[in-house]
């Protein structure tokens, strides 16, 4: 029981990475400024504090255009109803952990601008780590995604900055059994992929997962279910899970081992990493990483595969990022 209880005080203590803007409480008084009808939702604690009903679409929505426009300049973001509405400081924790990754590949310092390309493996609706890894970092984008919905969203929300439309490419994927296929060209180098994988097995357990989660948040046992987080089909689940996309994108990656250096995915689910990382052997990379991040209590991790020696990668940094 101690050794629960210590694990627990440990994730309680855990930061975000320093470079994420999301420290903290929100600054609800900020984000009023940056989106007036944020305040609607707005409502105080009895310690005072500010907060929203994160079990509201509507509130989650906007305290994401709030977050845009104060922390990235993004004064247009919108998606379409039933899409994914991302958490912004856990996609930020994404983009600066794999920042880190390709620091420690050029000599302690973070690979910034143009020069470097990351392919985001479904962009989906939001566009949200293209949003958050150029504004950051200056990194050009590819956006992947088999849903032309989506892809149309996020050209949207793309065109309407003029550093976003020179530094992101949309790319739709034709086939659902394959990731880089018919994305990546021919001749084209890739520094990183990132990907959100779709986390549940199927329909039913995404929508059961979903109704605990807004049951958890409101604290009533007759709360709704339904989607209040948003989420099609093909960003929610899909056959085997989480640990199936993944398993697949490791084998679909080895055709691109001379054309990438680094390949990611988010894992959620820490019984998968056993089951992928023999995958990542069968495979034959020479070089991964499970990278622990939090999101305020919830543990989760980056796995990162590359198939490049340390040669290769220092010839890979010379070549391109100078």
């Amino acid at each position: 029981m101690s050794e629960q209880k210590s694990k627990k005080q440990k994730e309680t203590a855990a930061k975000p990475h320093p470079m994420n803007k999301h420290q903290g409480r929100y600054d609800f008084d900020a984000l009023i400024v940056a989106e007036p009808a944020l305040k609607a939702f707005v409502k105080v604690k009895k310690d005072k504090s500010k907060t929203i009903d994160f079990s509201k679409p509507e509130a989650v929505l906007l305290l994401n255009k709030a977050l845009l426009k104060s922390q990235y300049k993004i004064d247009y973001w919108d998606i379409p109803e039933n899409y994914l509405c991302p958490p912004i400081p856990g996609r930020a924790e994404y983009i600066h952990h794999v920042a880190d990754l390709l620091k420690s590949c050029n000599k302690a310092k973070i690979p910034r601008g143009k020069k470097l390309t990351a392919l985001d493996v479904g962009i989906g609706a939001n566009a949200i780590y293209p949003i958050i890894g150029h504004q950051t970092y200056g990194w050009r984008f590819i956006g992947s995604d088999i849903d032309e919905d989506a892809l149309q969203n996020a050209y949207e929300i793309i065109s309407e900055h003029p550093s976003l439309s020179k530094a992101v490419e949309l790319r739709i994927q034709e086939r659902e059994d394959r990731y880089f296929y018919g994305v990546i060209d021919e001749e084209e180098f890739i520094d990183v992929t990132i990907c959100n994988p779709p986390f549940h097995a199927s329909a039913e357990d995404a929508e059961a997962a979903n109704a605990r989660k807004v049951k958890s948040l409101k604290k009533d046992r007759t709360a709704k279910k339904s989607l209040n987080f948003g989420g099609v089909d093909t960003e929610l689940w899909c056959e085997g899970g989480e640990r199936q996309f993944v398993k697949n994108m490791i084998f679909d990656s080895r055709y691109y081992s001379d054309q990438v250096l680094w390949f990611t995915s988010l894992v959620s689910k820490e019984s998968n990493l056993k089951p992928l990382e023999f995958a990542l052997r069968k495979a034959k990379v020479k070089a991964s990483r499970i990278i622990p991040f939090y999101i305020g209590n919830k543990k989760s991790r980056i796995l990162a595969w590359t198939f490049k020696s340390k040669r290769e990668i220092a010839q890979w940094r010379d070549g391109r990022w100078r």
